[in-house]
């Protein structure tokens, strides 16, 4: 890999694994399929020796996410949802969690029952509201989730604060940066503990593969996070590796060009008399405006709006679209519109996503590379027809 030191992170993005190929020098690393692998006597195995355990395309994507989140490591799971329940492995029975109140709905859906489950203790809270936090914090969680911006209401919340209240409660802090990357949020350089995400979005970017991944500051972690990853057997194939590596050189540009047009969709749907309200940290008049320019690079490309008329206008503008594809994911080349209320959040019972804000007239959308122009006048076509 290109010597980080001197090169900057879309550089070695770019050339992670390239012209490492042993066996032919091919620029593009080989797939490796192979489940198992030779042993050289029975008392001593080679660099690999297990497909679930090691495989060469996994360790060349968590070598390239650990170095870009400036971790010690990494573990590249099979899905965004595994590398969250992965990093459960790390507290004991009956331990306490603190989640956003407005988290993912498979977040939340997966915190709740494994607490139903007797697994842990989760507590659910407005990280935005100080006094509210810092009452959870009083109680002594063992670990603290953070989703910055959250989703769908993309609420920024400060990151370095909440990662020092949890330091100093004794917990292990893991952030969600699903939605930025670490193009745009840094989350151990801000004192967090973990960074994960779910690769099937803007790292892979390309809607074509499902995957996560769990970069830790500490060997320790790493080590631990390794080990349970192996015995439960949540690691990536070696093909989604590939892919995802794949994807992952292009990350830079294709973020730029989505926020991008993030940043111009947004300033359309202020003038917009059928919204009501419009959520997205880019926007000067956005409660998280400030911090997002003091710990992001930027506010990425992830804008959701309340739409007048409730459930039937909102499902209405989704159906009159065309460029935006109605689908519960994000982060690829192409604009999807999401209705968290029936798809993304669906799981969360309904006092759960009214405490959260998340209204039945609420969109999401996860804008792509498409032309600035087409996604604006696939919009504007579509408030005509609901209007």
């Amino acid at each position: 890999m290109t010597d980080s030191k001197n090169t900057t992170a879309e550089t070695n993005i770019v050339q992670a694994g390239i012209g490492i190929d042993p066996a032919h020098a091919s620029v593009a690393p080989p797939i490796y399929l192979s489940s198992t692998y030779v042993w050289p006597n029975p008392t001593d195995k080679g660099a690999y020796d297990y497909g679930r355990t090691k495989n060469p395309n996994r360790d060349i994507l968590a070598g390239a996410l650990a170095e870009l989140d400036g971790g010690a490591g990494a573990v590249v799971t099979s899905s965004g949802m595994a590398a969250i329940d992965l990093v459960l492995n790390l507290i004991s029975a009956d331990d306490l969690v603190i989640a956003p109140h407005d988290c993912y709905g498979g977040t939340h859906r997966l915190l709740t029952h494994r607490a139903k489950q007797g697994r842990i203790r989760v507590a659910f809270v407005d990280q935005t509201d100080a006094k509210a936090l810092e009452a959870a914090m009083a109680n002594k969680p063992a670990l603290v989730m953070i989703e910055t911006p959250s989703n769908p209401l993309m609420r920024v919340v400060d990151v370095a604060a909440i990662c020092t209240a949890a330091k100093s409660a004794g917990a292990i802090s893991v952030v969600d940066n699903t939605f930025l990357s670490p193009l745009r949020l840094k989350p151990l350089e801000l004192g967090a503990d973990i960074a994960l995400q779910s690769t099937t979005k803007y790292i892979n970017g390309h809607s074509d593969i499902i995957g996560g991944c769990v970069v830790a500051k500490s060997e320790d972690h790493v080590e631990q996070l390794t080990w349970w990853a192996n015995a439960a057997g949540v690691t990536a194939s070696a093909f989604d590796c590939h892919q995802t590596l794949r994807g992952l050189r292009t990350l830079a540009l294709r973020l730029d060009a989505a926020e991008s047009n993030a940043r111009s969709i947004a300033k359309f749907l202020q003038g917009q008399p059928q919204v009501n309200a419009i959520h997205y940290p880019g926007l000067e008049t956005d409660p998280g405006f400030a911090l997002t320019q003091s710990q992001q690079s930027g506010p990425g490309a992830m804008v959701s709006f309340e739409i007048k008329g409730g459930l039937d206008a909102a499902t209405a503008f989704c159906r009159s679209l065309e460029i935006f594809k109605l689908a519960a994911s994000l982060g690829g080349v192409e604009s999807l519109i999401c209705l968290p209320e029936t798809m993304t959040h669906a799981g969360m019972a309904e006092s759960a996503r009214r405490e959260a804000g998340i209204s039945e007239s609420l969109l999401r959308l996860s804008v792509g590379i498409e032309s600035e122009s087409d996604l604006l006048a696939d919009l504007s076509e579509s408030f005509a027809a609901i209007s």
